[in-house]
């Protein structure tokens, strides 16, 4: 019995997702994906209904599609064209933002239907978010994890799982329990948005930055992102000296404050806007601040931090929550083996190892763009600069999963590298298709995928080994593999029995992946590569394997 006099309740499950903010439930669909049970719990009895975070890079909407989402992403989004700035009034040059080849352009989506979809996925999955749900305390042991729930009704309960992941924001419980460090800083201003119609004749599709010699010295800044929907937008600004505070919100939303209200809003836009454009009908606003922080590790033992629970920094470039999301989606697929019992001894380690520099550059980035009131670091070509904003160029080549790469060959130097995103390629063909087929078409498996390649004079050669190859390696991975052949346009015909054909009929396979003769590509559950060989030999799959599974 509770001190209430209700009952305690005591449960298990694999996993135990603290937090139902995007993070979180793209942890929990990854997990239910890839096979796994868990439970994902929230403080809150409902969303918040807040855009707080409303930019989708382009590596976030590949994921998307793997999971099988990214359409009604899409179809609830708007994308975004560029960006214009204005500086004392006066319009500067367009940047405009061109779709990285061969994947997707940058999406406006609020986060309140991102929560949508991703709830939605979930449920369809079998899971549903247990709302109302408060964690108190854990403890952890080396065979799971105990933790400590409680309801706004006083009852208690007990859920021992087998991981804990706390996917529970800047404010985080489990951070806390874990005694994590979280060094770092925060911005002395305090700033406020709000979600209106703005009512001008702007190009929709621009997210558009003002920018002027604030009164006593500094910069005066505004920054409209358009959001789906006519003539609407999420504006941020400084706030006035009537709303701050000797002491603003460390990070975040000040959710126990009053946000601006319009009139505080409009007298913004008429400082800094050419021809005072009227805004109306607003929707939301509220008061925030920035901090930057992360912590000293991503995880102790069988518990892990994703998302703001594990950094927090500037919402420049809308890195946040696709950051976030990415963290999730590397670590669900480690654990999911691990709960199969066929993950390698160290195999959870490396969501550390990959993660965290990830996070530690974000943070450092984003800080430098708030700082300027720019975004693109010096050297970047514009495309690599959409490619980095894009998360698209976010790599783990010194992973423990990636070290093999020191015994490739130079022939493959200009595809892509162990720990790279494996890029997408169109037009391979295959018999009984009418239609082309995309190599990220062969990805959606939440499995490993094995490549492998030959070009006629290696097809002449005979191909017989691929079929043992495919054989031997789905098994020592428990069945977690999928192998296909791509082959030349002109290579022959090969009888193959349980490898899957198609053809490089366009070369672009070849040509991305710089291959020739027999090579072989393993690509992560992730959509990372793992591991690359040419020719193709058994002993070097099997020896990188032996990282990940055990």
């Amino acid at each position: 019995m509770s001190a209430t006099g209700l009952v305690d309740t005591e449960t298990t499950t694999d996993a135990l997702i603290v937090g139902a903010g995007p993070v979180g439930l793209m942890m929990a669909a990854e997990l239910r994906r890839h096979g796994s049970t868990c439970r994902i719990i929230d403080r809150l009895t409902r969303p918040t209904g807040w855009p707080k975070a409303i930019g989708i890079q382009p590596r976030t909407l590949e994921i998307w599609e793997q999971m099988g989402i990214v359409r009604e992403a899409i179809d609830a989004g708007l994308w975004l064209r560029g960006q214009l700035v204005f500086t004392d009034g006066k319009p500067g040059d367009p940047i405009d933002l061109q779709v990285p080849d061969g994947t997707y352009g940058f999406l406006a989506l609020p986060q309140y239907d991102v929560e949508r979809i991703l709830t939605e996925h979930l449920e369809r999955l079998g899971t549903a978010v247990d709302r109302g749900v408060e964690l108190r305390a854990f403890t952890q042991d080396a065979d799971g994890v105990s933790a400590t729930l409680t309801r706004p009704d006083g009852s208690t309960e007990t859920v021992r799982a087998g991981y804990l992941v706390g996917c529970d924001g800047a404010h985080s419980v489990v951070r806390h329990g874990l005694g994590l460090t979280f060094e770092g800083d925060r911005f002395p201003e305090e700033y406020m948005l709000g979600d209106v119609e703005v009512d001008w004749s702007m190009p929709p599709g621009y997210a558009l930055r003002f920018l002027a010699e604030a009164p006593g010295g500094g910069q005066d800044v505004l920054v409209c992102v358009p959001l789906p929907g006519r003539s609407r937008y999420r504006l941020s600004m400084l706030a006035p000296p009537e709303l701050r505070q000797a002491t603003g919100p460390e990070h975040g939303m000040a959710g126990d404050r009053p946000g601006p209200e319009l009139g505080q809003i409009q007298a913004v836009v008429d400082r800094l806007v050419p021809g005072k454009p009227a805004v109306g009908n607003l929707r939301w606003s509220s008061l925030f601040g920035i901090s930057h922080r992360i912590v000293d590790r991503y995880g102790v033992g069988r518990v892990f931090v994703c998302g703001d629970a594990a950094h927090i920094h500037p919402p420049t470039g809308a890195q946040g929550a696709n950051t976030g999301m990415q963290d999730a989606y590397n670590l669900a697929w480690k654990l999911a083996l691990a709960l199969r019992g066929l993950a390698a001894p160290e195999l959870l380690t490396t969501y550390d190892a990959e993660r965290r520099p990830v996070g530690e550059e974000v943070v450092g980035r984003t800080v430098r763009y708030a700082r300027t009131q720019s975004i693109g670091e010096a050297g970047d070509t514009v495309r690599t600069g959409l490619a980095r904003e894009g998360q698209l160029l976010v790599a783990y080549p010194d992973s423990p999963l990636s070290s093999a790469a020191l015994d490739f060959p130079d022939a493959l130097n200009d595809g892509p590298c162990p720990g790279e995103r494996a890029p997408d390629v169109h037009g391979l063909t295959q018999e009984g298709l009418g239609f082309p087929v995309r190599l990220f078409e062969l990805l959606h498996a939440p499995c490993h995928t094995l490549i492998l390649y030959a070009d006629a004079m290696a097809a002449q050669e005979g191909l017989g080994g691929f079929e043992a190859l495919a054989s031997q390696l789905r098994e020592r991975c428990a069945g977690l593999l999928r192998v296909y052949a791509v082959l030349a346009a002109d290579a022959p015909q090969p009888d193959l029995v349980g490898v899957p054909v198609l053809r490089d009929g366009s070369g672009a396979f070849r040509a991305r992946y710089a291959v020739a003769r027999s090579a072989a590509y393993l690509i992560r559950p992730d959509g990372y590569v793992g591991f690359r060989a040419q020719p193709v030999k058994f002993e070097s799959i099997t020896a990188h394997l032996e990282r990940t599974f055990t």
